[in-house]
């Protein structure tokens, strides 16, 4: 049973056959449509029509990341699990305060970089981790070109008030 509305996504791919087999493993079922520079998945769990369209030079990078939260932590295991022995875990943070909410979450990254959080919200938090402003802005909520650019340490306040997504609105 599908459940509606339900979310469409159409990203550009340099290589569809490398993002075929990715996200055969990242969603656990086969392609519902594949034609010559184009491929579907129609997802029920999570909700989401996802497309592929071949056409290297429209690749983007730098627009942040995907995602879906799961409904319990022991299905976050489970899908941990599963995308460990594919081998496509690309990063793992369990307990984590990101977008101000503690949360179990691991990312996964398709051939032309796109990353996928798969994320367990635990509660809402008052802090967001800080090693997210000066380290790894490649996950929770910044963007990846903050990296590329030296930042000084900040103080907490600063950090909080520079990664402030809106308590409860799902940015991650």
């Amino acid at each position: 049973m599908s459940t509606f509305p339900r979310m469409h996504v159409s990203l550009y791919v340099s290589n569809l056959a490398a993002s075929v087999n990715f996200y055969s493993t990242f969603f656990g079922q086969p392609a519902t449509k594949v034609k010559p520079g184009y491929a579907k998945y129609v997802l029920d769990s999570p909700s989401l029509i996802i497309s592929f369209i071949e056409n290297p030079e429209r690749v983007q990078a730098n627009f942040g990341h995907l995602g879906f939260q799961v409904e319990t932590s022991e299905e976050m295991n489970a899908r941990l699990e599963v995308a460990r022995k594919q081998g496509i875990v690309s990063k793992e943070e369990i307990g984590t305060s990101c977008c101000f909410a503690v949360q179990d979450k691991f990312w996964a990254t398709d051939p032309d970089g796109v990353q996928w959080e798969v994320y367990y919200f635990h509660e809402d938090a008052e802090f967001n981790d800080p090693h997210y402003a000066a380290q790894d802005a490649s996950a929770c909520c910044m963007p990846p070109a903050a990296v590329a650019e030296e930042k000084p340490k900040l103080k907490i306040a600063e950090v909080q008030a520079a990664n402030a997504c809106t308590p409860g609105s799902g940015c991650c």
